[in-house]
């Protein structure tokens, strides 16, 4: 049997499929294309995104590109912790994909993200390139952190990492926010979360701050269905998480759906960057793999569940089928770009393999931004410090 959040995502008959309403011929070939979204729920809202969206054939295949490389890059983390080469904690974003890249759609220079542990995705949309990211994961000087984060702590410009607590990224993403209103950047902070950090106090108090000082923030809520182990119907006593912010207006929104995403997150931007305060977007979504790779995902739902989904709901099969039914590119193209995107990770892969790990004298650099009188790291022996150094350049400082 399918859980309810399966449910919610899975009816592509009745709501789900995308009706294509005009497109606009070049060459033989549409150089746009408009469809129709599922419809939006609202939560102390009067009016929404809209369900008419347009897309081009330049965004298409970038949006394409971008989620088939997601894909491809957490294959690869699958394999490589398999094969015992990545240790410790590895969360894969597999069948989420059209979440992080339809936010990252709507994203302006001047606006920031922050999410929890399953970042990898994440991390490449905001600027990592995919090598770096597969070398932090196994924990190689040529990761994003010098392989001293590993899969939970990644960085880049604007993108303050995957956190390792159960929500205390929220706020944090909130003081981000609060940042960017304190000096004037116009930009706004999207702090993610899953549906089993939603239940987090952290979260209800930085709602409410958050309402209070009108901060430019995001709250979204990546309902994937299960907390761990847990479905949301036995974790939580509302499901319907784009409700709870209380007089945080909410929109829930396909998160299986590139395109519904995308335009969630721009009428979420400006509703936030116009002065009104923080907004909670839920994106309705599923993960195909376990909760990390310690968990094989089959002991509270069936293979028959995830399979559905795979084959109804799958958010790179779904644009690729627009893409070709409204003629935006052909199946020539697409298989080029995934090409050279299977070339590109296995080149990474191989890299992340072989590359060497940084010395130890390396562990204590770059800890703190601005060492002032710091100059020394506590060890686990007392009266034992290390030395601190500086071989870097702090990000987003």
């Amino acid at each position: 049997m399918l859980s309810n959040a399966a449910k919610s995502i899975g009816q592509r008959s009745l709501l789900g499929k995308l009706k294509t309403l005009a497109s606009q011929p070049q060459n033989g070939y549409a150089s746009e294309a408009t469809f129709e979204t599922r419809a939006f729920k609202l939560h102390n809202l009067e009016e929404g995104p809209s369900t008419n969206v347009t897309l081009t054939k330049e965004d298409a295949l970038k949006y394409y590109g971008q989620m088939y490389m997601i894909r491809r890059m957490e294959t690869a983390a699958g394999n490589l912790y398999k094969e015992k080469v990545i240790r410790g904690f590895c969360h894969l974003y597999s069948g989420q994909e059209a979440c992080a890249v339809g936010m990252r759609a709507a994203m302006r220079p001047e606006d920031s993200c922050i999410t929890a542990y399953r970042c990898h995705g994440w991390t490449y949309l905001m600027g990592v390139a995919p090598q770096a990211v597969l070398s932090e994961l196994t924990g190689r000087s040529s990761g994003c952190a010098r392989g001293k984060g590993g899969s939970m702590h990644m960085y880049g410009r604007n993108f303050y990492g995957g956190n390792g607590i159960v929500g205390a990224q929220v706020p944090l993403g909130v003081g981000i926010g609060f940042a960017a209103k304190y000096n004037g950047t116009q930009g706004a902070c999207i702090a993610l979360y899953g549906d089993g950090a939603a239940n987090q106090g952290q979260l209800f108090e930085v709602y409410n701050m958050a309402k209070l000082w009108n901060t430019p923030c995001i709250f979204v809520c990546e309902n994937n269905g299960y907390g761990m182990g847990t479905s949301v119907e036995r974790a939580s006593a509302n499901t319907n998480y784009y409700t709870r912010g209380d007089f945080v207006p909410g929109i829930w929104v396909d998160g299986m759906d590139v395109l519904a995403v995308r335009e969630a997150t721009r009428f979420a931007l400006e509703h936030t960057s116009s002065g009104k305060g923080p907004i909670l977007m839920e994106t309705a979504t599923y993960r195909y793999s376990g909760h990390s790779m310690s968990d094989p995902g089959t002991s509270y739902r069936s293979r028959d569940e995830i399979a559905e989904v795979r084959q109804t709901r799958d958010p790179i099969t779904s644009l690729r089928e627009k893409i070709l039914t409204t003629e935006l590119a052909t199946v020539e193209e697409l298989k080029e770009i995934e090409g050279k995107i299977r070339a590109e990770v296995d080149t990474a892969t191989k890299l992340a393999k072989a590359d060497k790990e940084i010395s130890v004298d390396e562990l204590t650099t770059d800890i703190y931004s601005n060492p002032q009188n710091l100059n020394t790291v506590r060890n686990t022996l007392p009266l034992a410090e290390l030395a601190h150094k500086r071989l870097g350049k702090a990000v987003n400082m």
